[in-house]
């Protein structure tokens, strides 16, 4: 892959996209190809079915492919689905240098002690991101190197996930013919594209409300403070509507996309759809209002469960800057009038932005985690390059094809300077 080159590959429940973008140090990222599959071998996140996940994968990325005018052989991959999970933890250790001022190494050991719990055989870690460094008494500290003390503290935010789940999506994208860079948590990403530095400082709550799972993400003064996900989505309304209206599912999902309302006080009585009959039965009319009621309590449930997962913290009185909501069914009329209800917070609908080139494309909740994968990669191999020119030399590395990650000192290295 080209120096200046990224890409992005959201798996998700419904859809597989790709979204490949080039990097330009002069001036903000610009999208350059957007491909996007459906996706037949995933369950609430989960890879269920390789050969199908693999077909899926490639069908996306040769799309974005043909749209950008070049081949890519490295992607970062977004990861999801109910086996998340995520604890906060803190590390303490003395300085090391005699002057009492603190180095890196100091900030990697009190990260690594922070990490060191109990996880069990079958989970790996994902994240082990650095909420806040205490030195001595002094807290809410962002970076210490450089300034003395003789005790540091850390408090960490770590996220793990099944091991055989991250397999299964290390081994979908190498029979796809690609290599996986890294995995990153899919809140996470969708963090870094609907996300501006003042709502995750005055406190906010990202719903990203996907076809599978609803993954929630919590930021306060600037640091992830909870991730969880909620087992359910898209998928189960559209399962609702078709059992409801007796429609096949297929034609149950263009039907919630084109004529679905969140919050039926918005739709009128007179209002009326065609609806085919399954297994060749006759079509018939079924009024928007029928459709409403049955979309209606499925997504109050879900942004209930989400709701519940912001009052399990301790952050659910300081989220001043409210929810934003992105995924698919961010898209469906009336859901933030829905969601102010339910969650009794002020909502906005999360867009993708911080980037140029094919805006019209990618500028939609959909795509929130693809084009977060490839902000978030930027930052990551940018930072990388950073510290290897202040112990190097100035020689450029590729943004795709290095071996990145490698090592535990390298890979505790990266988790420093993840969010700093």
């Amino acid at each position: 892959m080209e120096q200046n080159i990224v890409a992005g590959l959201d798996i998700g429940t419904t859809k597989i996209a790709c979204i490949i973008c080039e990097v330009d140090a002069s001036a903000e990222p610009k999208i350059i190809g957007v491909g996007v599959s459906r996706s037949e071998g995933l369950r609430k996140g989960v890879v269920v079915n390789i050969d199908k996940t693999v077909h899926s994968i490639q069908k996306a990325v040769e799309e974005a492919e043909l749209m950008a005018g070049m081949d890519v052989d490295s992607v970062w991959v977004g990861i999801a689905g109910d086996h998340i999970r995520a604890i906060n933890s803190r590390g303490v250790v003395a300085i090391s240098r005699a002057d009492n001022e603190i180095a890196e190494i100091d900030m990697v050991r009190a990260i690594d002690a922070a990490k060191a719990v109990s996880i069990p055989m079958d989970r790996e870690i994902l994240h082990v991101i650095p909420q806040e460094f205490v030195v001595d008494d002094q807290k809410g500290i962002k970076d210490p190197i450089g300034m003395c003390g003789v005790r540091l503290e850390t408090q960490v935010h770590i996220i793990t996930g099944a091991v055989t789940s991250a397999q299964n999506i290390y081994r979908s994208v190498d029979k796809a013919g690609l290599k996986v860079i890294d995995l990153v948590l899919e809140p996470l990403a969708s963090c870094y594209a609907t996300l501006d530095k003042d709502e995750k400082e005055l406190g906010v709550a990202l719903v990203d409300m996907g076809g599978g799972t609803t993954d929630v993400a919590i930021y306060f003064e600037e640091s992830i403070r909870h991730t969880a996900v909620v087992g359910l989505g898209g998928k189960n309304v559209t399962s609702d509507i078709a059992i409801g209206i007796r429609t096949p599912i297929e034609r149950a999902e263009e039907i919630k996309k084109q004529y679905g309302c969140a919050y039926s006080a918005l739709v009128k009585g007179t209002d009326f759809i065609s609806v085919p009959g399954v297994g060749g039965r006759e079509q018939r009319e079924v009024s928007r209002a029928v459709l409403a009621s049955i979309i209606e309590p499925r997504l109050e449930e879900i942004l209930s469960l989400a709701l519940r997962e912001i009052k399990r913290t301790d952050y659910a009185d300081m989220l001043g800057a409210g929810v934003v909501l992105t995924g698919g069914c961010a898209l469906m009329d009336g859901i933030k009038e829905l969601a102010e209800k339910v969650l009794e917070m002020p909502v906005k609908i999360g867009v993708p932005t911080g980037f140029g080139g094919l805006t019209e494309a990618a500028k939609t909740p959909i795509h929130a985690t693809g084009v977060g994968l490839c902000l978030y990669a930027i930052e990551q191999m940018s930072k990388k390059q950073l510290g290897r020119g202040k112990a190097k030399s100035k020689g450029r590395k590729s943004f795709g094809g290095e071996d990145s990650f490698k090592g535990i000192l390298d890979k505790m290295q990266s988790w420093v300077k993840e969010f700093f």
